[in-house]
């Protein structure tokens, strides 16, 4: 696979509202697959928000309705999805995980626990121990997830790069008015990875945060190829596959690395 059709879905979400938000969701993801969208990711917790006055009612399983429907929505189109819900931790009655998903043609082909909780966000959610690249079953494809807070961490990035990531996606809920961090994150984790990077923000007002939006697509160079203001929008773009390789055999960060001094 040389190019891939991508397709970052930067919308507004309304807090402890499942239904509106899903319907918005899948509405604009039926215009990104229009114009040929193949991967599409969404923001951070895109069917609930951070639904901190009803974590009970918000939260789901790999069976729950929001799967269903995003599973639905793939199958249909024969794409790839990418985004977190609110998930039950099982083993704990008063704590949650918020948990990446990645679906190809219908089905869930990975999953990401966010590792790396932030601020209010530890009172209510456990923190997943795993961090490795999700394998897609049809396609010859490998997606790095990390979510929000965790751009800061460049040792995420790093990790999912080193361990065959084709590409990076960050889904996230980053607030005002950090919007100059944020792009310069996006850039930087692309450009010190060789990789291109899908950074996928939301829009819109939650509890105690407003958003910017400023979602960002680069190639593995980190030149940004597409990037949206604070508005919702279908944000579109096609990535050079194969330009990751030219990138690591020109500038040989990879091969010059030298770990077992850091």
């Amino acid at each position: 696979m040389d190019f891939i059709n991508v397709a970052c879905i930067q919308m507004d979400v309304l807090e402890c509202n499942k239904p509106t938000n899903i319907s918005k969701a899948i509405a604009m993801a039926e215009e990104a697959v229009l114009k040929g969208a193949e991967l599409l990711v969404f923001p951070e917790v895109f069917s609930t928000g951070f639904c901190y006055l009803d974590m009970e009612g918000s939260a789901e399983s790999l069976k729950g309705n929001t799967l269903a429907k995003m599973s639905d929505f793939s199958k249909k189109h024969g794409c790839i999805l990418v985004f977190s819900i609110i998930e039950k931790n099982m083993s704990n009655d008063s704590a949650y995980y918020n948990l990446g998903v990645c679906m190809e043609d219908g089905d869930i082909v990975g999953i990401y626990r966010k590792t790396h909780p932030f601020k209010r966000e530890k009172q209510y959610f456990s923190p997943g121990d795993t961090i490795c690249p999700i394998v897609l079953k049809r396609r010859d494809l490998t997606i790095g997830l990390q979510i929000c807070y965790e751009i800061r961490f460049p040792e995420v990035a790093r990790k999912l790069a080193l361990e065959g990531s084709d590409i990076l996606v960050t889904i996230a809920e980053f607030p005002a008015p950090r919007q100059n961090i944020w792009k310069s994150l996006a850039i930087a984790r692309s450009i010190e990875n060789q990789i291109p990077h899908i950074a996928c923000n939301r829009v819109g007002n939650g509890y105690d945060s407003s958003f910017f939006g400023g979602s960002v697509i680069t190639d593995a160079l980190g030149n940004v190829g597409a990037e949206a203001g604070d508005e919702e929008v279908v944000l579109l773009h096609q990535l050079e596959l194969e330009m990751t390789s030219y990138v690591r055999e020109n500038i040989p960060v990879f091969k010059d690395r030298r770990p077992y001094l850091y």
